[in-house]
Order: C-alpha cells, then structure tokens, then sequence
C-alpha cells in the first residue's frame, strides 16, 4: 500500500452547575434523562413528531440503542505486536475496539461540567474563580474513568454541532487535519459568559502493555465579564492491559492553568498509580500568584470529587499525618460547600478515599452514572445523549455531522458487520478523495476553523472562523 492509499486511524480515544454537580444533574433531570428511550434506529420518535419535551424542555434518551459490543473474540496483540515503542498513527484498528462515537463527539464531554464555567464567571474575585476553572479542567476528564473503546477517528472536514439550552451553551467542533489527525473545537456560553476553545492532537504510543497518549494542543477558556483567558494542557492518559488482564485507566502528569491577566496560575500534579495503587486516580494542587505566593490547595481524585482548602490548614493537616497524630477529617461524601471542622472521627481513611481536610471546600464532584451505564460503553448520562437524533434534526444539521456518520450509527445499532462494511467504505472514500486532490494539486481547506495563533499565548492553533450557527452549509464535502 503506498502513502496515498494509507489511511491512519490514529487511536484518539485514549485521550486525546454549582461546584458540587447539583446544578448540571438537575438540570438533566428537568430534560427527562430519567425517561427511558428504546428506539431502535437513531433514538428518535415517529416521523412527523418533534423533539420530546417536558415541562417546555427538550427531553433527551438514557440509554443505547444496543448494548456494549463484547471483544473476546479478537486479538489486539496480533495488530501492536509490530508496534511497541512507535506512534500509532498508522495503524488501522478493527470496529470491534470500538466504541459508537467519533472523537469529535468525545471532545464535546468537556462540557458535561458547564455550570461550572457559569459560576466562575459570576465570581468577583480572581481567586474563586480559578477554584472554578480548576475544577472544569479536572471534570473534563472525569468521564474517561472506566472508558476503554476508542472512539472513531474523525473523517477529513467531519463536524459536530451540540446546542444545550437546558445547560447553557453551544458546541462546534471540526476535524481540520487528517495526518497528524487534528480536532478543533469552539464552545460559547448562552449568557454571553465565556468562550471555551482549542485544538487537540494527541500523540499515541504502544509499550506493549499500554497505551500511552501524551496531549498535544492548548485549551483556552474566555470569562469574557472579566476580561480573562486561561490557557492550559491536558494531563497524560494510559490505558493499562490492553493484551491480557482486566482494563484500566489512569491520568498523570502536572497541569498548569495560567490566568494571562493576572498572572495566577494553578498547578495540578494527577498522581500515577503509586505502590499498591495508593495514588490512582488522585489529583493534588496549588493556586499561586504570580509572586508564587500559595494562595489555596486543592486536593482529591479525577474521578470522583474536588475540594480545596486554605494552605495553613493543609500544612497543619499534614504535620499531623507525619507525626502519626490521629487525624480528624470530615466525611469525603459531605455534601455541603463547606467540611465541617467538627464532623468526622478519628480513624483513618482507607487509603482508596479522599480525606477531607475540616474547613474544606467542596469544588466539584462527578455526576453519577446511569445504572446499566456498563451496557453502554461506560457512557455517562450526557454522553448516551451525545450521538441521538431527535425528530426532524437530520434536515437542519451539516451534512458532515458526526450523527449522520454511517458506521458509528450501525455500531451504535448493534450492527458490527454493517459497520465494519461502512468503516472500510468510508475510508476508501477518503483515499479516493486524497488522490483526486493530489492529481489537481489541490489542497484541502477547512470549513469553520482557520490557522493562525492563539491570540494569548502567541502559539500556532486553530481559531474558530465563524458562521457555523448561520447554518448556511452550502459548500459542505461529501464525506459520507
């Protein structure tokens, strides 16, 4: 196979409200996640009918069309085996690995936590408002716990539109480079409150027992009442015993979040694994000013909740963990803003909980999942609803919508052959695509994104080029 015919099917899916999560589960409640959706084909009513609603809210579906596709039958060693050490930007994986969402839509997960941008942008001093952009930065990532397929590699010019009302945004997102494969993203509040954006281009590698992606890309959040931009890159994500053994996830590597105003700036270290697993999934960190000053600790795990503390506190909390003293913390599923100073025991935790610092404050805390979230791929809530079409939506989205990706809706189906069928057809397509534009000596340009320079750090992104929400799609490639 020759360079024009290679198609690369980078695996990008291994990543690449108030604080406590009350105001983004109300508000699915309120949008009838609670309401079971059984239809088969794209999730939708009957023809003629209009987007389900309760209470004047669109209401969204709960579950998959099909279940989990199970992958004992294949074997991903005979694939890596040649790979050990080498970027996976070559390799083209089997459908069965798997999972019936485009790396597009994965990337829309960043705003499950939205309210938390909301609240920054209502809080009037710099401090609290980087509580709440650490926490959005750390949710982020949150709904990859337990997350082991890989969602597909988007097609050349692929898009992804999400318009939430009920959560208070919009979402755009393109793929604007096939090799290296490059997604940018665009998101703006509906309160005129922020602008969330950037474009990610993670670098996979095989170790012969992991996958390992390391980010590539800036992401650059706006709180446009204050005039700040905070800029910041995404921790590293392994995927463990991708031969033999159970699956697992963890996030490591040390986030820095700058505010370019004033000069804050958070570091957060996501701890590897550690000896007997004491570490998994643990996020520790600081605010400072730009003199270093430490200004607020913030401590607790990607997968479950953040809290944060003043650092006097926490350097007494810890003298008295390294005296051996017995230590008093507050219970870690407190669900007020503020631990208690008096609420807990003396026992310790054990060492897979978070130890609430007395006088903590909760920042943020996951979602819970639906209850048969293990028949769908892991998915949260707002994830099962990322990939559904409701009545009419197939005449007013672009003709690039990942929705109307062929493969991915017989994936989600429970159609693997079909799929399998549709991926190949669909990769064949865009090879075709390539050589007619190498045959003109033509080169690809991009639909709503545009190159040019992160406008705070000076660094080469993709910017957001407008016009998407007019929705004139004229001019649109047929990419499926």
């Amino acid at each position: 196979m020759n360079g024009d015919e290679e198609f690369f099917d980078a695996v990008t899916g291994f990543d690449s409200d108030n604080s406590s999560g009350e105001f983004s589960e109300a508000s699915q409640r309120a949008s009838g996640v609670a309401d079971v959706d059984t239809r088969k084909s794209h999730g939708v009513g009957k023809a003629g009918e209009g987007p389900p609603q309760e209470n004047g809210v669109q209401k969204h579906r709960t579950r998959l069309p099909a279940p989990t596709f199970t992958r004992s039958d294949f074997s991903l060693w005979g694939i890596l085996k040649k790979c050990v050490g080498l970027e996976l930007s070559k390799i083209t994986m089997p459908v069965a690995f798997n999972e019936p969402l485009s790396f597009l839509q994965r990337l829309t997960e960043y705003m499950e936590h939205t309210a938390l941008l909301h609240s920054a942008a209502c809080q009037p001093r710099a401090l609290e408002r980087m509580q709440c952009v650490a926490a959005f930065a750390v949710s982020a990532v949150a709904s990859q716990w337990e997350r082991t397929g890989k969602p597909f590699n988007p097609l050349l010019g692929e898009t992804y539109e999400l318009v939430r009302e009920d959560l208070g945004f919009r979402f755009i997102s393109e793929q604007v480079s096939h090799h290296p494969p490059i997604s940018a993203f665009y998101a703006e509040g509906l309160r005129q409150d922020f602008l969330f954006h950037g474009s990610i281009y993670p670098k996979l590698k095989f170790w012969g027992k992991s996958v390992e992606a390391e980010p590539r890309g800036t992401i650059t959040l706006e709180l446009l009442r204050h005039g700040e931009a905070y800029t910041w890159t995404n921790p590293t994500c392994c995927v463990h015993n991708v031969i033999i053994g159970k699956l697992w996830i963890e996030q490591y590597g040390t986030v820095e979040i700058l505010n370019h105003r004033t000069g804050d700036k958070c570091v957060l270290h996501f701890k590897p694994r550690g000896l007997f697993g004491r570490e998994l999934h643990r996020v520790e960190g600081h605010i400072q000013d730009k003199s270093k000053k430490k200004l607020f600790v913030i401590y607790g795990k990607w997968t479950e909740c953040l809290w944060g503390v003043d650092p006097a506190e926490y350097e007494a909390f810890r003298r008295q963990e390294r005296r051996g003293e017995p230590l008093r913390t507050a219970p870690s599923d407190a669900g007020s803003e503020q631990a208690d100073g008096d609420a807990g025991d003396t026992v310790p935790e054990a060492p897979d909980a978070v130890q609430v610092i007395p006088g903590s404050k909760l920042l943020w805390r996951v979602n819970s999942r639906p209850p048969n979230s293990a028949q769908m791929y892991n998915f949260t809530s707002f994830t099962v609803t990322l990939n559904e079409l409701q009545p009419g939506m197939e005449q007013t989205l672009a003709p690039t919508d990942c929705r109307l990706r062929p493969d991915i809706r017989s994936m989600e189906n429970g159609d693997m052959d079909l799929a399998s069928q549709e991926k190949e057809r669909l990769e064949e397509k865009q090879r075709a695509a390539r050589r007619e534009r190498a045959k003109g000596d033509a080169e690809w340009r991009t639909r709503w994104f545009r190159q040019g320079r992160n406008p705070h750090t000076g660094a080469p992104d993709w910017l957001y080029a407008g016009g998407y929400f007019e929705r004139d799609f004229s001019g649109c490639p047929d990419i499926y």
